[in-house]
């Protein structure tokens, strides 16, 4: 599919009235339909997934390729002749894979009353359960500007979606003021749940224990003890101190893991190595050796506030070895370097005890069908609300002295 241009239909005259010039809005097949300065100049929050070096990583491996049934539909939103106000990472699919908020089942329901589910749209990271921005606007405007570009992104992808004749659009991770701003635009809202880490003030990691009940900071000694007297070499890595044969290594850990636990490995080679080139520092390799051989490995990426745990692997299983790998590295890193929050991935109640807590995340579904909407809408109205019962029941297992549910 080429790069088209359309312009977006008149919401109202207040809402017209913002902008200088008609808005338009391309959609691009490709990030090298742009420049990284121009797309960066929208990722106002500097988060490192919605980066172009990132989408771009994903597209240049084959990883997000319309052959992996994700066809790159990037908007991209002008007034007039004018530079890139506004943009958003947006995928035309035909399958749910890779996504974390799961909708096989609306798929399925749908098709077996004769309704056609895929391909819809998807305005997502692909393969990333990361809250971030979506509707990305330029770093130069205002409060109100923002939210008047993001509902105009917005309107775009459900003009999109009717030309295109697709069920549903489908926003995954965007930030709760996103959420906010589309909420009377027809999008249903979708509630879920992670578990982060949070540093408050922590000098060291013994600071940090010293904050935890004395049950679950015993816990958390032991488990680190038995890791350091089978003599494993754990160290962080990051931007030039991580080589190609540190990638090898990695992926051999990446696909062995995947394998055994999904049968599905997302993410191609390349992938690796062009993200360790385009992304720097902003790369945080953990590496575990033993015996003088890469044995395991978390990759993490990071901005100036939060670090982000995505993938794990190892060959061999060793217990307690992930947790130690994957959260209290971590959590040492985020200390050390002045991080104000872990951000864990998706899934494990496991993670509370040691020191994440459940966190919201939003979704956010426009559905063509008022069929399929009206049947989709009052699931999610009572999802929400065990959500929300379920994280109030999880922070009673809080593994610190003092400490409440934001």
């Amino acid at each position: 599919m080429e790069s088209s241009k359309f312009l977006i239909e008149q919401v109202n005259v207040a809402f017209m009235s913002d902008f200088m010039a008609p808005p338009s809005i391309e959609v691009i097949t490709s990030l090298k339909e742009v420049s990284e300065k121009e797309w960066n100049n929208c990722n106002s929050e500097e988060n490192p997934f919605t980066s172009y070096a990132f989408l771009r990583a994903l597209e240049e491996s084959g990883s997000a390729t319309q052959n992996t049934g994700w066809l790159s539909q990037h908007l991209i939103l002008r007034e007039g002749d004018g530079p890139i106000a506004a943009v958003a990472p947006l995928y035309l699919k035909n399958h749910s894979y890779g996504e974390y908020v799961f909708d096989w089942g609306w798929a399925d329901a749908y098709e077996r009353a004769g309704g056609r589910y895929y391909p819809k749209l998807q305005c997502a990271v692909p393969f990333t359960p990361v809250t971030g921005p979506r509707l990305m606007v330029r770093k130069d405007q205002g409060e109100e500007r923002t939210r008047v570009l993001r509902l105009t992104l917005a309107k775009g992808m459900i003009q999109l979606a009717q030309k295109l004749e697709v069920s549903s659009v489908h926003i995954t991770f965007p930030t709760k003021s996103e959420t906010t701003d589309l909420a009377n635009l027809g999008f249903l809202q979708r509630n879920g749940q992670q578990f982060h880490w949070s540093n408050r003030g922590f000098t060291d990691f013994d600071d940090f224990l010293d904050q935890l009940t004395s049950r679950k900071r015993k816990a958390i000694k032991k488990e680190r003890k038995k890791i350091k007297d089978m003599n494993f070499k754990i160290q962080a890595l990051s931007g030039s101190e991580i080589k190609e044969f540190h990638w090898d290594y990695f992926y051999k850990f990446y696909t062995s893991t995947t394998d055994k636990k999904w049968g599905q490995n997302y993410l191609k080679r390349d992938f690796f190595s062009l993200t360790g080139q385009w992304m720097g520092e902003k790369v945080v390799l953990i590496t575990v050796e033993h015996n003088g051989e890469l044995v395991a490995g978390a990759l993490n990426l990071r901005d100036r506030k939060t670090l982000y745990g995505r993938n794990w692997g190892c060959l061999k299983t060793h217990k307690f070895l992930h947790f130690e790998t994957c959260y209290y590295q971590a959590i040492e890193y985020a200390i050390e370097n002045g991080l104000q929050k872990v951000e864990a991935g998706a899934q494990g109640h496991h993670k509370i005890q040691r020191g994440y807590l459940p966190m919201p995340t939003w979704s956010l579904h426009w559905i063509a069908d008022p069929r399929l909407r009206n049947a989709i809408q009052p699931y999610l109205e009572s999802e929400r609300l065990g959500i929300d019962a379920e994280m109030r029941e999880l922070m009673e297992y809080s593994p610190y002295k003092n400490i409440t549910l934001s």
